[in-house]
């Protein structure tokens, strides 16, 4: 996942090497939150399940393997994404670097696993974007 520009000097100079450690060598190239594995084009349903295409099954959010209900139509339903590892805080502290804080998630174990920030982020912008039109009298957007 992308660091914004406003957040990189919160990151410690060796961010990219640490985030390499952790993406490929701890966790091997697969994500610590559902398994999938990095720079592949895996298919999935959009709620979780995927393609596990090295053992041929299905698999949930979490990784572990499911099997469907025979007769529902689930190609039409199939979307695929190429799979990209990123380096979490799992604290949300970017000062805390430890091994047992770190984790390599895909994107959408990193969106799950920050939501709660990004939506305390998102209330805080439309706060201030409040405050400033209640101050100058300005539109709220």
């Amino acid at each position: 996942m992308p660091i914004r520009r406003e957040h990189r000097f919160f990151y410690p100079i060796d961010w990219p090497q640490l985030s390499a450690l952790i993406r490929f060598e701890r966790a091997r190239g697969c994500c610590e939150g559902c398994g999938r594995p990095h720079g592949r084009m895996v298919y999935h349903l959009g709620d979780g399940r995927w393609w596990d295409a090295d053992v041929g099954r299905w698999r949930d959010g979490r990784g572990r393997r499911i099997r469907l209900v025979s007769g529902v139509d689930i190609l039409g339903h199939a979307r695929r994404t190429r799979v990209v590892l990123a380096a979490a805080h799992r604290d949300h502290d970017t000062a805390n670097n430890t091994g047992a804080n770190l984790a390599a998630f895909c994107q959408r174990c990193h969106m799950i696993h920050d939501r709660p920030e990004h939506r305390r982020r998102r209330w805080r912008t439309l706060f201030r974007r409040k405050a400033l039109g209640d101050l100058f009298g300005g539109p709220y957007a």
